[in-house]
């Protein structure tokens, strides 16, 4: 478990400083000025004074921040902001800024991507196996078969066609496939499975292959898009109240599922435990430049939400009441955060 909790801060370190460093490269390059730039929570490990910025390393490897002069003007509202201010800046100034913390969870993801697409094999979209009683039978289906796309959605990896069909609920699925070199199409109805309580195509999917020189470049970027739809449309899941407290996790959540990966895959040596952190790493990273984006307050999506108000209606809601919902969703956000902490804790210890 040590190991697994040393990984786990390393990915989240990863994650935190590339979306922090994110926002503070754009703000640089815009003529914003950042306070401070630090990594970890609680007391301050080493801190160096360049410019107008102040440097630091905290003793918690967890979170960080990129701090913009004028970015709370609530706590701060005596000071007087100059040009360089985030305050002051021009709107799109501040709309690029805050875009690019989430902007660089997805770059991240992507060149991760890249690496692990180019060591590891690829499940292409391919069947190998009809179950009994099968759906995918009984629209035409065979095992050999390579699915195209489903509902008008392209497919690219075996994942993608699972994804697809848990969201369907049932719904019939037109599917494009491909056998012998000839493409056809079909509708498939899923089967609803008692025992399991969901629905079913009635496939066993997955062929695996190698993925050789620039085409990893177009693949990696299939892997980040299947991630990006697996984190939004499991979050639509959740707003529906289709999943429950137990399917979200927080830190100790995180890191049980990293130890979890890490037991299975060290028997088959070092690289393996590696390119599997990485499609972890990958996974979080997307979650987390989606998550940021959201219009909730507090959060770079938030925040966006104001500043697109002020393109749209030509003047900014006032700085005090802005900073006022950005307080009330940090304490909110400070509350959801506990109460995932004590959930993954008495989920994991039951």
């Amino acid at each position: 478990m040590i190991i697994s909790i040393i990984i786990f801060f390393i990915i989240f370190g990863v994650l935190v400083t590339s979306h922090e460093f994110g926002h503070f490269i754009i703000a640089k390059a815009g003529g914003i000025r950042v306070n401070e730039f630090f990594v970890g929570m609680g007391p301050t490990l080493w801190k160096k004074q360049k410019g107008e910025t102040l440097y630091s390393i905290k003793l918690l490897p967890i979170g960080g921040a990129c701090v913009f002069d004028g970015m709370d003007p609530v706590a701060e509202e005596n000071e007087t902001y100059d040009e360089h201010s985030f305050l002051n800046a021009p709107v799109w100034r501040r709309i690029a800024t805050l875009f690019a913390g989430p902007f660089a969870n997805f770059i991240i993801a992507y060149l991760l991507a890249v690496v692990l697409v180019s060591f590891s094999a690829w499940n292409f979209p391919v069947i190998n196996q009809l179950t009994e009683d099968s759906a995918a039978a009984e629209a035409g289906l065979q095992a050999g078969d390579k699915i195209i796309s489903v509902d008008g959605e392209k497919v690219y990896m075996a994942g993608e066609v699972t994804l697809i069909s848990q969201f369907a609920e049932g719904s019939p699925m037109d599917i494009v496939y491909e056998r012998d070199g000839e493409r056809h199409e079909t509708t498939l109805v899923p089967k609803y499975s008692e025992e399991a309580g969901r629905y079913y195509m009635g496939v066993y999917l997955g062929e695996y292959g190698e993925i050789k020189g620039a085409a990893a470049l177009k693949y990696a970027w299939y892997e980040v898009r299947y991630y990006f739809k697996t984190t939004y449309r499991s979050l639509a899941l959740l707003i529906k109240g289709r999943l429950s407290a137990d399917d979200v996790s927080g830190p100790v959540g995180m890191v049980k599922i990293v130890d979890d990966a890490y037991e299975e895959v060290k028997p088959f040596g070092i690289s393996a435990v590696i390119l599997t952190m990485m499609s972890l790493t990958v996974l979080l990273s997307v979650n987390l430049g989606v998550m940021n984006l959201l219009p909730l307050p507090a959060l770079d999506g938030g925040r966006l939400v104001f500043q697109f108000i002020e393109v749209i209606f030509g003047k900014p809601v006032p700085p005090e009441k802005e900073g006022f919902v950005h307080m009330i969703g940090m304490v909110a956000l400070l509350g959801l955060m506990v109460f995932v902490l004590f959930n993954d804790i008495t989920k994991f210890t039951r």
